[in-house]
């Protein structure tokens, strides 16, 4: 499984447009074809920081949903309320317990 973190800042201003924007588009973001599962995570003490936390199948599914017109959209939508430069790693999941 391919995991992918994201972490956002945005300007506080910005921050209920950010989520308004990911409240559209989280259920066609989490049925994208490749898509297992999908979190959105707010930090604690920097109230206008975010992460993305999502599964893929591969780390083509993820590539096709970034080439595509949701991705597109979401992102142009996404990235003008930024405070701070974007991080994204691709890890792969090794361990999980519950």
């Amino acid at each position: 499984m391919f995991v992918r973190i994201v972490k956002m800042g945005f300007k506080p201003e910005k921050v209920e447009e950010f989520l308004a924007n990911f409240d559209r588009n989280k259920k066609k973001i989490r049925g994208f074809e490749g898509c297992l599962f999908l979190e959105l995570y707010r930090d604690k003490h920097n109230t206008h920081r975010f992460f993305t936390y999502s599964y893929w199948e591969s780390e083509q599914a993820l590539e096709n949903y970034r080439n595509s017109d949701l991705f597109k959209e979401v992102w142009a939508n996404t990235k003008v309320l930024f405070n701070e430069k974007p991080e994204a790693w691709s890890v792969d999941k090794l361990v999980s317990m519950e």
